[in-house]
């Protein structure tokens, strides 16, 4: 394995990649067409009637929850009207399918956003929730990458993506441009909610405009409301949103945060356990453990969903299956329910929560402040896929299709091993 260079990876937990050769360089989405993403839907979803209007959602260079609030104001509904399975990369073209609840046909067809087309497909009896998907089929060009024997590399590096890579949460789970998703995250489990909308509102990060920057800053410096309003774009909606209620509701923060949609406001506790998986999967690798090397207590997750622990009776054929790909190693990522450490990997896991003084009893309050779930679950550690790959001169074009909750810019990592900016 090698270990990466860039600060950034290290901060979000993803040290390591799967093979030790150079990589190929290059950069990912010089143009939206260089990223299309389509969700593979699942089957029983839609139906003859019902309450909810299934629509297929294209959309060019839009963040999914500013798109979504966006079709929400043309329509005079509430976001919360508005369900999808999966969110979608923002610098890229997706297609995926959004429900809308009491809305019709004829309502949605009025709908005219810039770089957004939303095609009625049929009536539902329930929405979509996040999850509702089969997967996500990906074609992406990595341009400009390392002439160095390209096609050579490449296809060493495809070898190794079929056999499985770590399966981090790649840096778009955290915010592409800002990634402090996860950092909200640990303030609202702390309950510390000034914190976390300081955090949101006014920490920066280079890949923004140098006035945006600026406007952060001095807010994290000075906590200066007015101001604040006053200077940070119209765009930046969520951001004002919270600053426009605090305005009028001195020092509550809570509230403050309750005005940003429940789906944000749950990722940001989902970021936390994301970078907490990565960590602990990252530790792994640093105890000289590998992804196919199971380890007495392990979690196995097998192919047909069966589930089993990998014990010293049964680690030899464990083993045998890991390599036939019939099962996975799997990392817990915790929630509201208390951790049982009783593998390397949940010891891991109970250390970080130490470290960051949270507790299961943390997620049971930030279950009821979001109104969202946090049981915890059960990951993969391994990725695997089958790419298909073609060179253009010094650009690669890599085909392959993911399950949800995978990352399509883990896969790229790993034949780039490049500055995670240039894959945002």
């Amino acid at each position: 394995m090698k270990q990466s260079i860039y600060p950034l990876e290290l901060l979000l937990g993803m040290k390591y990649y799967a093979s030790d050769a150079e990589g190929i360089g290059g950069k990912l989405r010089t143009l939206p067409e260089d990223f299309i993403v389509e969700e593979i839907p699942l089957p029983e979803k839609g139906g003859t009637g019902g309450p909810y209007l299934i629509c297929r959602l294209t959309k060019t260079n839009w963040e999914l929850q500013h798109a979504i609030k966006e079709i929400a104001k043309r329509l005079g509904i509430s976001h919360r009207r508005i369900g999808w399975a999966g969110t979608k990369d923002r610098n890229a073209i997706t297609q995926q399918r959004i429900s809308l609840y009491n809305v019709t046909a004829e309502q949605v067809s009025g709908i005219r956003l810039k770089d957004i087309t939303l095609e009625p497909l049929c009536q539902a009896n329930e929405g979509l929730s996040l999850g509702d998907l089969q997967g996500n089929r990906f074609d992406i060009v990595v341009q400009d990458s390392d002439p160095v024997d390209l096609e050579a590399q490449v296809r060493a590096t495809n070898e190794i993506v079929c056999q499985g890579i770590p399966n981090y949460f790649g840096l778009q789970r955290f915010g592409a441009t800002r990634p402090v998703t996860h950092l909200v995250g640990e303030w609202i489990l702390k309950r510390d909610f000034e914190q976390a909308v300081v955090t949101y509102v006014g920490k920066e990060f280079p890949g923004e405009p140098e006035n945006v920057r600026a406007v952060r800053s001095a807010f994290f410096k000075t906590r200066d409301i007015q101001v604040a309003l006053h200077e940070l774009p119209p765009q930046m909606s969520f951001e004002r949103a919270m600053l426009h209620y605090l305005y009028t509701h001195q020092n509550d923060y809570s509230g403050a945060l309750l005005e940003l949609p429940p789906k944000l406001l749950s990722m940001f506790v989902s970021a936390f356990q994301s970078y907490l998986f990565n960590s602990a999967l990252s530790q792994r690798f640093d105890d000289g453990h590998t992804l196919t090397e199971p380890l007495v207590g392990d979690k196995l997750i097998f192919a047909n969903g069966r589930t089993d622990i990998v014990t010293a009776t049964n680690s030899n054929a464990v083993s045998i299956h890991i390599r036939r790909g019939r099962c996975s190693i799997a990392l817990f990522m915790p929630g509201k329910d208390p951790v049982e450490a009783k593998s390397e990997g949940e010891l891991a896991i109970v250390a970080l929560l130490e470290k960051y003084t949270i507790t299961s009893e943390d997620f049971r309050y930030a279950s009821a402040f979001v109104h969202t779930k946090f049981d915890g679950a059960w990951r993969p550690i391994a990725l695997k896929t089958n790419v298909e790959f073609s060179l253009d001169k010094n650009d690669v074009r890599l085909k392959f299709s993911l399950p949800p909750g995978h990352y399509a810019t883990t896969v790229c990592r790993e034949f780039m091993k490049a500055d995670p900016v240039q894959m945002i």
